[in-house]
């Protein structure tokens, strides 16, 4: 019961420090009888600088709700990003539907070579030093979540030597 109320004062703790940035606004109609209704769709990524992404959409008449919208979408799928030191642990590539991304540790120094939505989740996951580049579609949408795909993928080195039994190096 104890640890319970601890996690909730953790995770409240992060709600307050939890910065948040837009990826992408778009204007979306839909046809009706009566002519078309305009509505706005934000895509949201949301972060701690320290190991915790997500990413979000909203959708609203007007803009500053959509991306209210989004900001609470996106707390609601945080990713713990295992770090190893200020890059990633290991090379990766993530897919999801069009969007394809290839994410590469780099030395301390080289900063976020990143552009777009890439960019974004990248700082805001508190990564420091990378190499990623965007493959086949450049829709926004599609490169983000082909992005948190590969985070949510990556492997801490320590785990993986802890399930095949090996002594540290």
């Amino acid at each position: 019961m104890a640890d319970q109320e601890q996690e909730k004062e953790e995770v409240e703790e992060k709600e307050i420090e939890l910065k948040d940035q837009v990826i992408s606004i778009r204007r979306v109609m839909k046809v009706v009888k009566g002519g078309k209704n305009l509505s706005f769709s934000a895509l949201v990524a949301v972060g701690n600088e320290n190991g915790l992404v997500g990413i979000g959409k909203g959708k609203a008449r007007e803009v500053p709700p959509a991306i209210a919208k989004g900001v609470q979408a996106a707390k609601k799928n945080l990713i713990r990003v295992p770090l190893k030191g200020t890059t990633i642990p290991h090379f990766i590539h993530g897919v999801h539907g069009g969007g394809s991304v290839v994410l590469r540790p780099a030395s301390k120094g080289t900063g976020v070579i990143a552009g777009g939505a890439v960019r974004i989740i990248m700082e805001l996951a508190g990564i420091q030093d990378i190499l990623t580049k965007s493959l086949r579609n450049n829709n926004p949408l599609s490169v983000a979540n082909a992005t948190m795909e590969a985070l949510k993928n990556l492997q801490n080195p320590e785990e993986v030597r802890q399930k095949r039994g090996k002594l540290e190096e």
